[in-house]
């Protein structure tokens, strides 16, 4: 039985972190030899007039930065919206409201994301504004449904104990249940993030600017070059992203909160 005389006490020592070597190692490496067969590839590979203009002066750095920057932008405001009104929607005054605003973040990601960009672009014209506000109905679901989850499932003892030894409501929230729903809110995160990089290639069509710029060059002009480079950009950006997501959850979980092994 738990508390026999005599007997050890659980360990409650935090566990050494779950980072190995093959998970620091093995994705950027794989990455690297990607990229390195792509650009020796293009070395020796000989561009008509039409794909040298579209790779020339910068313009894949400069996709490749707009790409990071729509992501990165997107990502932020998809924390600014979903992490508080997740909270809101787990407070019992504001529960009521849960079903409506679930129905139109799921309506936001159920929409196709090139109609959806559409239709803000006819709504807000073409520019970077509409692609954000597409890429961010897109990815808030998964990071409002976690963060709902993440504070749900917290065990309603240790809530009550701790409004016992007589913290705020404020404190409870903080300093309990956010921690403890901390490894659910990354996941989606994650999940939030890879989103991004996908929709974000979609900017193109709104004149965001992006990869999608290259992947539509090459598509409409029938330049295989110019689609293969834009698509390995892509697929290695979000395979990147995915991977320091991945070390993030890691590094950010509560040392409580670490899995045996």
């Amino acid at each position: 039985m738990d508390g026999a005389p005599g007997e050890t006490p659980p360990s409650y020592e935090a566990r050494p972190l779950r980072i190995t070597w093959r998970k620091l190692t093995l994705l950027p490496s794989l990455l690297v030899v990607v990229l390195l067969s792509t650009w020796l590839w293009f070395r020796h590979a000989e561009l008509d007039a039409i794909s040298a203009n579209a790779l020339a002066n910068g313009q894949v750095w400069l996709a490749l930065r707009q790409h990071i920057a729509l992501t990165a932008v997107s990502t932020f405001f998809v924390l600014v919206i979903a992490v508080p009104l997740g909270v809101l929607l787990t407070r019992r005054r504001f529960r009521a409201a849960t079903p409506f605003v679930r129905a139109v973040a799921n309506a936001g990601q159920a929409t196709p994301a090139i109609g959806l960009l559409a239709l803000l672009v006819i709504w807000l014209g073409i520019g970077r504004t509409a692609a954000l506000i597409g890429m961010i109905a897109y990815a808030v679901l998964p990071v409002l449904s976690n963060t709902m989850a993440g504070l749900r499932a917290n065990d309603p003892t240790l809530l009550e104990a701790a409004r016992g030894i007589g913290m705020s409501p404020a404190e409870v929230l903080t300093r309990v249940e956010l921690p403890l729903a901390v490894p659910l809110i990354l996941a989606g995160v994650r999940t939030a993030l890879v989103l991004n990089v996908g929709t974000a290639t979609l900017a193109a069509f709104g004149g965001g600017g992006g990869l999608g710029v290259l992947i539509t060059t090459g598509i409409t002009n029938q330049r295989m070059p110019v689609l293969v480079l834009g698509s390995i950009l892509t697929v290695a950006l979000a395979l990147l992203v995915d991977w320091l997501a991945s070390l993030a959850e890691v590094l950010l979980r509560p040392r409580g909160l670490e899995e045996g092994p």
